[in-house]
């Protein structure tokens, strides 16, 4: 009886977590899917503290060759570079505009439609998870 129990919970456990994991806004820890999509797009919230800069982590898991791409979403982080056009050493000695830019704020992964699935490693038909492993929310747009 108490197997049927632990068995029960889990199945239910487990039905609430696919339920709620489908695309829309990610906390940390969390996971969403997307199937079949011609583009999933991940953004990273506008929030983040000093410390994380706003940095968003994580990665896509596709069901279609079960590979795994990790990902780093980071509008604020500039590197340690002044952000008034000074650059890297020496671009001002040089007159040199500053060439640097900040991190991107959001990644868009699209459909390969020339390959079969599961021959391109960028393949997201089929099932895509995809978990975020920062500490900054991130939304999800399957399109």
């Amino acid at each position: 009886m108490k197997k049927l129990a632990i068995v029960l919970l889990v199945t239910v456990a487990s039905f609430c977590l696919a339920a709620s994991a489908f695309a829309g806004s990610v906390a940390p820890g969390g996971s969403a899917k997307c199937n079949n999509a011609k583009t999933i797009k991940v953004e990273t919230a506008s929030s983040g503290d000093a410390v994380d800069r706003g940095s968003a982590n994580g990665f896509l898991w596709k069901s279609s060759n079960f590979t795994t791409v990790p990902f780093t979403l980071a509008p604020k982080d500039h590197q340690g570079f002044s952000g008034n056009g000074g650059g890297a050493a020496g671009n001002k000695q040089v007159k040199m505009p500053s060439k640097h830019s900040m991190g991107h704020k959001s990644i868009t992964f699209r459909h390969q439609n020339n390959f079969s699935r599961g021959d391109s490693i960028g393949d997201i038909s089929g099932e895509v998870r995809i978990h975020n492993t920062g500490t900054v929310p991130v939304s999800v747009t399957c399109g």
